[in-house]
This record gives structure tokens, C-alpha cells and sequence, in this order.
């Protein structure tokens, strides 16, 4: 053999689970180095073959990355040798098995000829086992990636396969990442040893995968569907159809612009949903919030603006750009730092697209116009405090009020007065945010105070048969501390 690399699959199981193609190389060549010898096949292995194995790297490493970096080198010096190499693997030589592409594609760079011979992968009979077909959709996944994971990489509409459950550390750590989305009496199966005569299915609650005593190196999961409808490209196949020939005339008729007040509306439906401190309604709410959005990238998609795909990708490198202390080197002190580093990260991006002539956009341009005036109050104090411009003390701010009062109170026509108590708004709004009170969120529960008082006051005159304005105020008054006391009485 000249200088080469033979990347040969050992398949899943036995001996009698090897290719024709792979038993011929295994008695032609003199030796062979296998990536471990804990598999079936490595029992019956041609008896002229000199077996060298690479377990040593993994007690000689502190991690599998290094171990396989360790590996992959020494087959490449192998293959450099007059007679080459020949380098086997458990199931097929690109299938779960991280070294051999990393092999072949420093093989190739080099020069070094690379030959790969097919084997059976765990795949076909972990679907035997199941009697399941892959299609015509199963994610595939490395338990070791996703136990690292935050929450599943994968659409929970559709069936998974978790391979590499070697202990039950790791079914652990799955286990906790998929829990982020699927309860915890999800039903799910392992499967072991695929393929060899010690094969079986096992059958647990997904909260309990990793009380199992049979997992080990030759483990896989398999994760049925949650369900229909339970993941994002479904929901964008529902709002296409929709939006299809065959889909919803009222749907097909809007635009961006017909939409605007449904957004705004579901907006304010959803921050109901939060006043009222109401799970299931917000559960409902933020559905019809998404449906708009989704909406909305639908049609831009259909009018070539841009695809959903575009939305998506532009806020994970916003998220991601803007937050160095997360996903960087960066080490920041606390959250004001957070927010200073924020801010100065976004005036580079004003910088960055600034475009010809046109001046750069100021601090305060990236508060969105159509704020409630409130919200849009606080967002221009905190942005401006952020730059130190901000009342030393929280008690220079309750002067302001005061000042403001008095502004107005001197203010001799309607325009001074509408004029002054603007200025009254800003300065309390800026006082709640001194209080880290959410002036928009007071105002709209002071609102549904008034409204629950106001409302035993018409009720109170609809059982004694009267209009409201047949109370003279001093009644009013009297209903409405009763309401009040009421109120206090449920708290």
C-alpha cells in the first residue's frame, strides 16, 4: 500500500454486520488501528491482523476534544508511512463518528489519497428496533452537544434520534434540556446496543431517562413528537397557507398597512394579559402577537422585502453583538455597566450605517415614535441619565414637580396650560423611573382602579333604579370609599 488513509466502518454490531467491501480490506491489509476496541466485531477480526487501538488517548486526555484532536494527528502520520494506514470505526466511518471527516479533509488538503469503505451505521438498526421510518422527518442529534445546549435545536413537531447517551450523567443533561420543552411525563424510548444480540428497547417517562441502569456506550434515545402544531415552521406553514391561492380571502387581501392596528391592538392585549398577572392570558395573548409578526415577515417575503429567516438572523446578531459580556471576553461589574457598554456599542452601530452626508443619529433616535407617551418619557430620561445627564438627588426631582405646578397653575391660557402640564407628565414619569416604577404600568392600574370604583357606583344606581348623575357627589363619594375599603379588605 502506498502512502494513503482507509476510513473503514466496522458497523453496528457483529461480525456478520460487516460489508463484503470491508471484510475483503480487513484480510488483505496486515494491521489495522482501531478508534476503540470496546465493539462486537473487534472479537473476530481476521487472526493475521496486528490490531492497534487509540483507547490510551482518552485516559491520557482531560477532554474528548482533545483526545480526538490527539487522534486525528496520529492517523495522519500514520497515513504519511510508505504502507498508509488503515483506521476503523463503530457503524459507518461519517455517521456520529466526529474524527474521520476531520481525517479526510486534512488528508485531502495534504495530498494524501483517502479511501472510505462503507459500513452499516447504528442508524438502520435503531430504526429496525423501532419499526419506525427516518422520513420524512427525524433530527439527529450528539447528546454530548445538547446536553450543552440551553433548550432543544430541533422542532418539536417532529421525532429525534440522541445519540452517544454513554452514562447517566449525560442522560441527565439531556434530560434537562429537553425539559425546557417537553413535560416531564413525555413518554420516550432508549434504545441499547443496536444490532448486537444484547439489543433492547426501553420505554420510560422522560423525567426518569436518567434513572436508567442499562445506559451505556452503545445507548441511544429516541424522542417521539410532541405533537402537531408545536413548533415555529409550523406555524409559518399555517400563516403561508393562509396567505396561499387556496388559503383565506381576508388574509390574502392585507398588507403591512391594513395590519397596523391589529398589532397595536394585540400589543395592548398583551399587556393586559401582564397587568392582570394572568399566565393563561398572556399564554393566549403573546400567540396572537406572534401571529402578526409572523404575518407581517409572510407578506414581506411575498413582496421580496424579506423572509423570516432575515428577522430572525438580524436579532440573534443584534443579541449577540450587544452583549460581549455573554457571548465574549468581556467582563463587566454590574448592570449599569451592562448599560453603558450597551450604549456605546449601539453608537458604533449608528456609526457604522451612517450613510453619505446624512448626520449620525443621536442617542435618543432609537426610541421608537409611536411609544405610548409615558413609556417614550422614561426611555429618553434613561437613556439621557445613562450619559450622567440626571438630577443628582431623587429629591431634586420631586422640586421639579413642585416647580412644574406652579408653572402651571400661573399658565394664563389653554396652549400655556397644555404647554406646562407636558412638562408636569416628563418630570413625575421621571420620578417613577427614580423609583424604578413602570409609569406606564401605575397609570394603567390606577386606571382600573378608578374603573372598578366608578363601576360599584353604576352598579350600585342600576339596582336602586337610578342613572348615575341622580346621586348628588357627596353619594358618589360615599359609594366610591366604599368600593375602596372593599378592595383593602381583599388584600
Amino acid at each position: 500500500m502506498p502512502p494513503s488513509i482507509t476510513l473503514l466502518g466496522l458497523g453496528p454490531g457483529g461480525v456478520e454486520l460487516l460489508t463484503r467491501q470491508a471484510w475483503q480490506v480487513l484480510e488483505e491489509c496486515s494491521e489495522i488501528y482501531l478508534r476503540t476496541r470496546h465493539h462486537p466485531t473487534t472479537a473476530s477480526l481476521p487472526e493475521h491482523l496486528v490490531v492497534h487501538s487509540f483507547d490510551h488517548l482518552l485516559e491520557e486526555n482531560a477532554s474528548l476534544d482533545a483526545a480526538s484532536a490527539a487522534l486525528v494527528e496520529q492517523v495522519l502520520a500514520l497515513g504519511r508511512r510508505p504502507q498508509g494506514v488503515v483506521y476503523a470505526v463503530p457503524g459507518h466511518p461519517f455517521m456520529a463518528e466526529a474524527t474521520s471527516p476531520q481525517i479526510a479533509q486534512r488528508a485531502r488538503q495534504e495530498g494524501l489519497p483517502v479511501r472510505i469503505v462503507e459500513g452499516l451505521s447504528f442508524l438502520e438498526p435503531t430504526f429496525t428496533a423501532l419499526g419506525l421510518d427516518l422520513l420524512p422527518h427525524t433530527a439527529l442529534l450528539d447528546a454530548l452537544l445538547l446536553a450543552e445546549a440551553h433548550t432543544p435545536p430541533f422542532p418539536p413537531d417532529a421525532p429525534a434520534i440522541i445519540t452517544q447517551i454513554h452514562s447517566q450523567a449525560i442522560a441527565s443533561e439531556v434530560k434537562l434540556t429537553l425539559l425546557e420543552v417537553y413535560p416531564g411525563e413525555h413518554p420516550v424510548q432508549f434504545v441499547h446496543a443496536a444490532g448486537t444480540p444484547q439489543q433492547s428497547i426501553e420505554n420510560l417517562r422522560l423525567c426518569e431517562m436518567d434513572r436508567s441502569p442499562q445506559v451505556g456506550l452503545l445507548t441511544s434515545l429516541y424522542l417521539p413528537p410532541l405533537g402537531p402544531g408545536t413548533s415555529f415552521e409550523a406555524f409559518q406553514e399555517i400563516i403561508a397557507h393562509l396567505r396561499a391561492p387556496n388559503g383565506c380571502p381576508w388574509d390574502r387581501k392585507q398588507d403591512h398597512q391594513t395590519l397596523r392596528n391589529n398589532l397595536l391592538e394585540e400589543t395592548y392585549e398583551v399587556l393586559t394579559a401582564l397587568d392582570a398577572d394572568n399566565p393563561a392570558g398572556m399564554c393566549e395573548e403573546f400567540g396572537d402577537l406572534l401571529l402578526q409578526i409572523v404575518l407581517h415577515a409572510q407578506i414581506a417575503n411575498e413582496y421580496g422585502e424579506y423572509r423570516m429567516a432575515e428577522v430572525i438572523q438580524h436579532i440573534h446578531d443584534k443579541i449577540v453583538r450587544r452583549h460581549p459580556h455573554v457571548f465574549a471576553s468581556l467582563e463587566v461589574d454590574g448592570v449599569e455597566h451592562v448599560l453603558k457598554n450597551w450604549d456605546q456599542i449601539k453608537a458604533a452601530e449608528r456609526e457604522a450605517a451612517k450613510e453619505g452626508d446624512n448626520p449620525p443619529k443621536g442617542l435618543l433616535d432609537g426610541v421608537a415614535l409611536a411609544l405610548p407617551a409615558l413609556s417614550q418619557a422614561v426611555e429618553y430620561q434613561a437613556r439621557a441619565a445613562r450619559t450622567g445627564f440626571e438630577w443628582p438627588q431623587v429629591q431634586d426631582v420631586v422640586d421639579k414637580i413642585c416647580e412644574e405646578c406652579q408653572e402651571f397653575s400661573e399658565a394664563t391660557d389653554a396652549a400655556g396650560r397644555a404647554y406646562e402640564i407636558g412638562d408636569l407628565f416628563f418630570a413625575l414619569s421621571n420620578l417613577a423611573r427614580r423609583y424604578n416604577i413602570d409609569a406606564e404600568s401605575a397609570l394603567r392600574q390606577a386606571n382600573a382602579r378608578f374603573k372598578r370604583r366608578f363601576d360599584h357606583i353604576d352598579q350600585t344606581a342600576r339596582r336602586q333604579g337610578k342613572a348615575v348623575s341622580d346621586f348628588t357627589l357627596d353619594e358618589m363619594l360615599a359609594l366610591w370609599q366604599e368600593a375602596k375599603a372593599h378592595a383593602a379588605s381583599l388584600r
